[in-house]
């Protein structure tokens, strides 16, 4: 059944993506429920409802259940119990299944494995007998992540030699762990794609990503890369949803090494390298989100231009500050989206910009240097 204007959609998570899903469902005539235990959460600023409590919170999650047609999800560590219990009641898309397979890494790499998609070399670690015993078959340099709970260069810790084991173990404080080969790469790229309720897939043209101390720095679009590799990302990214049964956004990031394909993550949901897609494709990633949950036809994602989007961090605002965003305005092929955040800290996500242009060299000579200008200190 396709849910239509004026129903009410929940969005479990009250962040930027929460916010760009909440501003594409209320233009298209939704009403918007936020569930964030944060007040000052940017999504629910703007949502018909803010519902200020944990996502485990039972009388919060009956609100839920009594007033939304259907539910989603803005990032993948919302508890899968939460999203089995309202699913009860009415539609969660993405579903719990698929969510608990991309929220802990050790679920995620073991399914990739299982059904046939590379990966770096890994092992799972429950213990520091564990690490000492596996490094000797992954060899260094090595890098060793929390199964649950880490994003954004948070929850790792680098491995260079056998000296590190030990403070790798403490430093990550014991948790359960995968512990991946470092490859040599050739170029990061990643597939945003939507799946629909009848299993149709329809995906966004490949990005390519510049990551910078864990964190994605910029996105180049369309990937400089060969239209045969292009397609084989394309082609596995609708393979890895289709086996998950995904239903929704999802994001997949890959490593090209030595001119392999590697997968190194699922994000099941909106993605940071799909930010693109707001000013630069038929249908962005959020409106896309919001035809996915509500059983809607895919709309399109032809690419109307070429785009380089520069992420916005906190870095950049000096004694609380902002930038100087006039030099951003003074140039009519440049967007500027703001997340709503108060607080500026190192490494918070706090906006980002596309440049649109004919030509992709061109985009990326002005957004690198737009991203200077904005570093300095006004």
């Amino acid at each position: 059944m396709k849910i239509l204007p004026g129903a009410t959609l929940g969005m479990l998570g009250g962040g930027q993506l929460g916010r760009m899903f909440t501003i594409a469902a209320r233009t298209m005539g939704y009403e918007v429920v936020v569930l964030d235990p944060d007040k000052e959460s940017p999504a629910g600023k703007l949502a018909t409802t803010h519902i200020c409590a944990d996502y485990s919170d039972q009388a919060a999650l009956d609100q839920i259940a009594k007033s939304c047609d259907a539910v989603t999800t803005e990032f993948e560590n919302v508890p899968a119990s939460t999203l089995e219990a309202l699913a009860k009641t009415g539609p969660v898309r993405p579903g719990a299944k698929a969510i608990s397979v991309a929220q802990d890494r050790i679920h995620e790499k073991n399914f990739l494995k299982d059904n046939g998609f590379y990966t770096a070399p890994f092992a799972v670690i429950h213990s520091l007998e564990d690490l000492q015993n596996s490094i000797s078959e992954i060899g260094t340099p090595a890098i060793l992540k929390v199964s649950r709970f880490g994003y954004d260069g948070k929850g790792q810790f680098g491995i260079n030699a056998e000296s590190d084991i030990k403070k790798a173990w403490e430093t990550l404080q014991g948790e359960a762990c995968v512990l991946e080969q470092r490859m040599p790469l050739d170029i990061e790229v990643s597939v945003v794609l939507a799946r629909g309720i009848e299993g149709e897939v329809i995906t966004y043209p490949v990005s390519e990503n510049i990551h910078e101390g864990g964190i994605l720095d910029v996105t180049v679009v369309p990937a400089r890369i060969d239209k045969n590799l292009e397609t084989k990302v394309i082609d596995m990214a609708k393979e890895i949803a289709t086996a998950l049964d995904y239903v929704g956004i999802m994001a997949v990031e890959f490593f090209i090494s030595d001119g392999k394909i590697l997968v190194n993550e699922i994000a099941p949901r909106p993605h940071n390298s799909g930010h693109y897609t707001l000013d630069a494709c038929m249908t962005d990633q959020f409106e896309q989100q919001v035809r996915a949950v509500c059983g809607l036809p895919l709309g399109e994602t032809t690419l109307l231009s070429p785009v380089v989007m520069i992420n916005m961090l906190g870095d950049i605002w000096h004694d609380g500050k902002a930038p100087k965003w006039q030099k951003l305005l003074d140039h009519p092929n440049v967007k500027l989206h703001l997340y709503g955040k108060r607080e500026a800290r190192p490494g918070r996500k706090m906006g980002h910009f596309n440049v649109l242009s004919a030509n992709i060299n061109d985009a990326l000579t002005l957004a690198e240097d737009l991203k200077q200008q904005l570093s300095k200190a006004n």
